[in-house]
């Protein structure tokens, strides 16, 4: 049976499947379909205890910005008329970067954000509405939000201490990525939000960053 004739109770079942899956790792380890990125001169540095928690502070943010993602995609997927299939092949890319940042979180010897499930619920009820708008918006709203990730992921690109090579390989690849999902946003006909609400997505975006690194 295809997603599209689900009964509305099996898609919620599964949506809730997805969102325990994201939001709690002990319980299921996320898994990357690709191999996590490595530093190109295949470098393994020792960080003292001050680098390692800011690493580990850095990647959680980002962590929480992937669980973000993929419920912003998620969400926007349930409820959009012509771009579902587009939606969950971001999602299931952004899934990876979800896995790559536990990961890297694990070898700092830290862990996800205790705030992500209120980050998870508040970008799925995004999504969702974003879904409902023109596809022109929608899209719009796709390619607004990765320009706020990659504008997070580079400044933490200049705060990653030197050798954390690791750590920065993942995020090089991160901030790639998210750029071609924005561009492939615009391609389909996207057009970013007006003014006032990209600024309300950047104070929003920038409360999580200012939590997470910490919670």
């Amino acid at each position: 049976m295809s997603a599209r004739h689900r009964h509305p109770v099996d898609r919620a079942i599964g949506e809730l499947d997805q969102a325990l899956r994201t939001l709690f790792p002990s319980a299921h380890t996320t898994r990357a379909a690709r191999a996590t990125p490595v530093a190109s001169n295949g470098a393994a540095a020792t960080l003292n205890i001050t680098e390692q928690r800011l690493s580990a502070g850095l990647m959680r943010v980002n962590h929480s910005g992937e669980v973000c993602a993929q419920a912003l995609y998620r969400g926007q997927a349930t409820t959009s008329a012509g771009q579902r299939k587009a939606l969950l092949e971001a999602a299931c890319e952004e899934s990876d970067h979800l896995a790559w940042c536990e990961q890297r979180l694990a070898e700092l010897s830290s862990a996800p954000s205790y705030l992500n499930p209120i980050w998870y619920t508040l970008s799925w009820g995004m999504g969702a509405v974003a879904g409902w708008l023109p596809q022109s918006l929608g899209l719009g709203f796709i390619a607004a939000t990765e320009e706020q990730v990659a504008e997070h992921l580079r400044d933490h690109l200049c705060r990653l201490p030197a050798d954390d090579y690791a750590s920065r390989a993942i995020i090089e690849r991160m901030l790639e990525e998210e750029a071609e999902h924005g561009a492939a946003a615009l391609a389909r006909g996207g057009q970013l939000p007006p003014t006032p609400l990209r600024h309300a997505m950047r104070v929003c975006a920038t409360l999580m960053t200012a939590t997470s690194r910490w919670l």
